[in-house]
């Protein structure tokens, strides 16, 4: 491929969007059809951005469910690049360190970050960036060049980044947290969809009670709910993980969510409920 070939399809990208937007707008800079990930990609729609999001490995996807959950993250921008190309040139050959090339034509590509999020901890908005490696991956040299890269770029930008790896991603927190991501629009599940929010309202209100007042673990509190408001079989489990969803309903998020179990349930917030709207 000649650098104007290369050239091109990047200017192509650029044009395309790619890169660019906040939110909702955000696109990628890589796909997962772009890229051959040894790991297991994954796309999932974004509860914050309202978008679907791109992740090539279940680390990255974990992160993604933890930041997701977080109060102070607002905008979850994934496979960011580092744009323009000539600045990791320019920073590469300054560091004496290989640009990273395409594997088959040899010429050099847009490196990326894989997170650039916008927090919002009550005193003022500002961006971080977010590099993901499983830890064992960090004794390559190699790797940690293409790191030093990156680090200089963005430290050049003023803005954070660091390496986050799998000893500091709870498992546990990022699979309850997948458990239920998909349930916090709860009108996409059938018995729901044409329910008024007064009715919705009146449903939470009651298997929450239920949850306060009954010591049992949490599939008989929901079956027994079902029975008692003639809903389907699973509803109840439905508005339960919705409630979690919503944080209407606060659990310690570290310990494995399990219905055939009693679960602690930290706080209830009420006013959280009325701001949920339906239909």
């Amino acid at each position: 491929m000649s650098k104007r070939k290369r050239t091109s399809e990047i200017e192509q990208w650029i044009k395309q969007g790619r890169g660019a937007g906040i939110g909702v707008d955000y696109k990628p800079w890589l796909k997962i059809q772009d890229v051959s990930s040894k790991g297991r990609s994954t796309r999932l729609k974004g509860i914050k951005t309202n978008r679907q999001h791109e992740f090539l490995s279940d680390l990255e996807k974990n992160y993604f469910y933890i930041t997701e959950y977080s109060n102070f993250i607002v905008d979850i921008r994934e496979q960011f690049p580092l744009l323009p190309l000539e600045e990791t040139i320019v920073i590469a050959d300054e560091l004496g360190i290989k640009h990273p090339t395409d594997p088959k034509t040899g010429v050099p590509i847009v490196m990326t970050t894989d997170f650039l999020l916008t927090v919002d901890m009550g005193q003022g908005v500002f961006e971080i960036a977010r590099t993901i490696k499983m830890k064992h991956e960090l004794l390559k040299e190699r790797v940690l060049e293409k790191f030093e890269i990156e680090r200089e770029y963005w430290q050049r930008k003023d803005i954070d980044w660091t390496i986050v790896t799998e000893e500091e991603i709870s498992k546990i927190m990022a699979r309850n947290i997948g458990y239920i991501h998909d349930y916090y629009d709860i009108q996409d599940y059938d018995v729901f969809q044409e329910m008024s929010s007064l009715h919705i309202g009146d449903l939470s209100l009651s298997l929450m009670q239920r949850l306060l007042n009954n010591k049992q673990n949490i599939r008989t509190i929901t079956n027994e709910f079902d029975t008692d408001t003639h809903l389907p079989f699973g509803s109840g489990v439905t508005l339960f993980y919705h409630l979690l969803a919503q944080k209407v309903i606060v659990i310690d998020m570290l310990k494995p969510l399990n219905l055939e179990q009693q679960i602690d349930i930290k706080s209830i917030d009420e006013s959280k409920l009325k701001k949920v709207k339906y239909g």
